[in-house]
């Protein structure tokens, strides 16, 4: 599975809410929450368009998960938040 996670890690550490990236149109609302809730990313456009304004590698933005781990993760996740 592919997760957003350092994206989502990046904007946090630069300030970038999601009404700033709405309103800049890197992202949209519901793309902020298919990557935040693991259920969908950005098409490469917007990929390609992250990466020349962060001014980062698609490596920095994403990271491949075998779903065993993924799963794994979401359960202790899961465990945490009780």
């Amino acid at each position: 599975m592919i997760v957003y996670d350092k994206l989502l890690a990046l904007f946090k550490e630069r300030g970038m809410t999601t009404y700033v990236l709405q309103k800049t149109g890197l992202v949209s609302h519901s793309g902020y929450t298919a990557m935040k809730n693991h259920t969908g990313g950005p098409d490469y456009k917007v990929l390609s368009r992250l990466c020349e304004v962060l001014q980062v590698q698609p490596g920095d933005l994403m990271e491949w998960i075998p779903d065993e781990e993924w799963q794994r993760r979401n359960k202790e996740e899961q465990r945490t938040d009780e």
